[in-house]
């Protein structure tokens, strides 16, 4: 089963031309199930729903209940952003998780849970975007905190491990990817431990998802750095399901001279009943 997840930078830069270089990528990577964050909706158009429909692939959108403090930045009303998820399965369950943040930096961050009618066991995925602000990590500890409780009451009925995917906006070592993994600090729901799918990849292969390469990334935020993830419940499910093979970026150059986001996505393929 191939997972990605990808910050899509909603309406910044040039988004019409981004928008054929995002769909070109997932084109070659043939993906299964993917997580998205920052998804755009406005005048009866939601670019999930347009790349669920060039990509044969079922969705599911959910959108931020503040998209007014974006729409500041771009001068754009009418805009929505929000998370998104696109699956080779149906949606039969989706529900959505308002992240908490005191009102200063609150714009509205969300957790989205779709339940995916995989063939054999049904796989409860996740997409998230955390609060961005480079001194917030404790908004993003309360915010894994309440992931970590949204993930374990939607976990269950199946052998499927649950898998978490999005935009954390902080490094491995820090606090809260700690605290979620809840392996190298004690969890937040006990006995629910994830895995970072990255620490599967190559050691060699380059790993960060906010690279200053990338023309649109200001390097005043900051050194490049690996802030996309993907993880996986452990252990894994019946006869390993749910087990990473293999992990490596992806839309991390230019297509035909556009850079598709200011993130690059992150691609891990798992093993699922089916061996797809």
């Amino acid at each position: 089963m191939r997972v990605v997840t990808w910050n899509l930078w909603w309406r910044f830069g040039p988004w019409a031309e981004r928008q054929k270089a995002i769909l070109s990528v997932l084109e070659d990577l043939r993906p299964d199930v993917v997580g998205l964050q920052e998804v755009w909706s406005a005048d009866g158009e939601n670019l999930a729903e347009w790349l669920a429909g060039e990509l044969g692939l079922h969705w599911a959108w959910a959108a931020s209940p503040a998209s007014e403090r974006w729409q500041r930045r771009i001068g754009e009303t009418g805009v929505e952003i929000g998370n998104a998820v696109l699956s080779r399965w149906p949606v039969v369950e989706q529900e959505v998780l308002r992240l908490p943040a005191p009102a200063e930096v609150d714009d509205g961050r969300l957790a989205l849970h779709a339940r995916l009618d995989a063939p054999g066991h049904p796989v409860p995925f996740f997409t998230v975007h955390l609060s961005s602000p480079l001194h917030a990590s404790a908004v993003r500890r309360a915010q894994v905190a309440a992931l970590a409780e949204f993930v374990a009451a939607h976990r269950g009925g199946t052998g499927f491990p649950p898998v978490v995917t999005g935009d954390f906006n902080a490094v491995p070592d820090s606090d809260e990817l700690r605290l979620f993994g809840g392996f190298r600090t004690a969890p937040v729901v006990p006995g629910q431990v994830f895995f970072d799918a990255w620490d599967y990849a190559d050691p060699a292969a380059p790993s960060a998802t906010c690279d200053t390469a990338n023309e649109y990334v200001h390097p005043g935020l900051g050194p490049s750095a690996r802030i996309d993830y993907i993880h996986v419940g452990a252990p894994a499910g019946p006869d390993g399901i749910g087990t990473v093979r293999s992990v490596h970026r992806a839309g991390d150059a230019p297509v035909d001279g556009v850079w598709p986001s200011d993130h690059a996505a992150v691609v891990a393929d798992l093993d699922s009943p089916s061996g797809g």
